[in-house]
């Protein structure tokens, strides 16, 4: 009974905080009788609305996780980004940005002065002394100088001010002046981002037609940012697996994302500058690169050491000792797991680095094979965690999904690239490692169907031998022309 209460009590509570919702209108039936909602009807609408209502409790609680990421990343390498977050900026930072810009403040300089009263003891007022000075200052004043032209056309402005403001009577005519002659100063609470590089170009992002951005994409873009965007991409996948597989935070990505956009800046010839916008959307492949390379090796692990997909009590015994076996001692990384031969020499890490970085001459181990020769230590150990991953899912006898994330798998790759580097240490005089890593790339480039790299091949070359025999092979020519025509 208590327990029932606390329930009852609880549920109370979670209502009474959400938005009380209207009561639904009476339901005319078919002879024009009104019939009013039943109780199971207005139960399906409110757990409609609690549904939604909960799920927008959940993208702000996301939103707000988003943005403490990109605060930390700031505040830890401020340097690695372009200009200050605009996400960082809490509605009272906007609102202080154009407060002071959207309306003129008037100072007291700027009042008319009062006019003070003087004694006359005659009826007719004084005439204005000044009345010539008065003129010649509204006519001559809007007249600017020559050097407004120039780019120094404030320190002329403010040359040129006091000659136009001796001797003033009006004070309404020189204000007018004054504010024809020096714009009025807009403040902000920062300088506007000025780029360094004149052939710098901002990327133009496109709206939707009642002005509000949509989710990003690359066809948001414009055609020359979304060329630089896509190859800026493949470029930070490579880097990802190559560096820094599992990135410890996030100005580590942030600082791959800038790399590669450079790079492929480079690599087009122009420079378009890199917003935040196109920063999260590099960042967004880096759980996208562990994603794609576990589903290719998931199937390529079972059928590999034989694990089989059945509710037999013996094939599931018999796929949870082979999973067992595999992970004692990493056996799994042996070309033969049984007699722990052949480290480093299994035919399923190859398979893996050709499915992923190989399948063609186009994939992006050929494109870019300066980050995969020899292949990396940070790839195989890449490619051997996303292995045990595979292994792991075999552990109850039927295969379970297993996410392979950073938080999971960070230290079993630490652990394989600790390995790696210990055994490469063991074995320096027979550069066992050097070897394997080579063998891995040029086997890979030879499945894709690309011979091995080589900087110069001499049966490429054409020889200046062949050149001389095309320059006699001219002259005769011109040789025989000329002798009909004699004839």
């Amino acid at each position: 009974m208590a327990a029932s209460c606390k329930v009852a009590s609880k549920l109370t509570k979670s209502r009474d905080t959400q938005p009380a919702q209207p009561a639904q209108p009476p339901v005319r039936t078919t002879s024009g009788r009104q019939r009013w909602p039943t109780k199971k009807e207005n139960y399906h609408v409110s757990e409609s609305q609690h549904v939604t209502h909960r799920q927008e409790n959940k993208e702000k609680k996301l939103e707000k996780q988003k943005k403490k990421a990109l605060k930390a990343a700031y505040q830890a390498e401020p340097d690695d980004f372009e200009q200050e977050l605009s996400e960082l900026h809490s509605n009272i930072d906007r609102e202080e940005e154009t407060m002071f810009s959207d309306h003129n403040m008037p100072s007291k300089l700027s009042q008319p002065k009062p006019k003070v009263l003087t004694f006359s003891a005659g009826k007719i007022p004084p005439m204005l002394h000044n009345a010539s000075a008065t003129c010649k200052t509204t006519t001559t004043a809007p007249t600017l100088s020559p050097c407004d032209d120039s780019d120094e056309s404030t320190d002329c402005d403010s040359e040129s001010q006091p000659e136009a403001q001796v001797d003033h009577t009006d004070e309404g005519d020189n204000n007018d002046i004054t504010e024809e002659l020096s714009p009025v100063a807009r403040g902000t609470k920062r300088p506007l981002d000025v780029t360094l590089n004149d052939a710098m170009v901002l990327p133009k992002i496109k709206k939707k037609i009642d002005g509000s951005r949509q989710c990003m994409k690359a066809s948001d873009f414009d055609d020359i940012s979304k060329e630089i965007l896509v190859m800026a991409t493949s470029i930070f996948r490579c880097l990802i697996v190559t560096q820094a597989p599992f990135p410890n935070n996030v100005a580590v990505e942030t600082k791959l994302a800038k790399t590669a956009w450079h790079e492929a800046c480079q690599i087009k010839g122009i420079n378009v500058k890199l917003t935040p916008s196109g920063v999260k959307m590099l960042l967004t492949h880096t759980s996208q690169v562990h994603g794609e390379l576990k589903t290719k090796m998931c199937s390529l692990t079972a059928s590999f050491f034989g694990f089989q997909t059945s509710n037999s009590k013996s094939v599931i015994r018999q796929n949870r000792d082979l999973a067992e076996s595999l992970k004692d001692s990493s056996v799994f990384a042996f070309k033969d797991w049984e007699s722990k031969k052949g480290i480093y020499k299994t035919e399923l890490l190859q398979l893996g680095i050709i499915v992923m970085w190989f399948a063609n001459r186009h994939d992006k181990g050929v494109v870019y094979h300066e980050y995969f020769n020899p292949m990396p230590i940070k790839v195989i150990a890449l490619v051997l965690t996303t292995i045990e991953c595979c292994i792991d899912e075999w552990l109850q006898g039927l295969k379970e999904d297993v996410k392979f994330t950073s938080a999971t798998y960070g230290t079993v790759y630490h652990g394989h690239f600790g390995s790696l580097q210990r055994f490469d240490e063991c074995t320096v005089p027979y550069r066992l490692l050097k070897r394997i890593r080579t063998n891995l790339h040029d086997t890979a480039r030879f499945h894709a169907g690309v011979d091995t790299l080589t900087i110069s091949s001499p049966a490429s070359r054409i020889s200046d031998a062949v050149f001389e025999d095309a320059i006699r092979e001219y002259q005769l020519e011109e040789q025989d022309d000329v002798e009909p025509s004699e004839l």
